[in-house]
């Protein structure tokens, strides 16, 4: 991510595919905090509850929202 592609105080949505480990969307808000972002909530495609993907980005404090939970994974 480009330095100058948010700027200091704006709101942001991370919005991507699919979350699991939450690895690499744990990843991206810290990158989106630490340039001075606000992230405001994290939406996605597919959850994979049982890989507590989404729990990782709640405990954050940020939301979460998902279309479809796929569990037994």
């Amino acid at each position: 991510m480009h330095q100058d592609a948010v700027k200091p105080g704006e709101r942001v949505i991370l919005v991507d595919d699919l979350i699991a480990t939450g690895g690499t969307a744990e990843g991206a808000c810290k990158l989106l905090k630490q340039i001075g972002a606000e992230v405001i909530a994290a939406c996605f495609v597919i959850d994979l509850p049982e890989l507590g993907g989404a729990q990782k980005i709640r405990a954050m404090g940020i939301p979460v929202q998902s279309l479809v939970e796929f569990s037994g994974h």
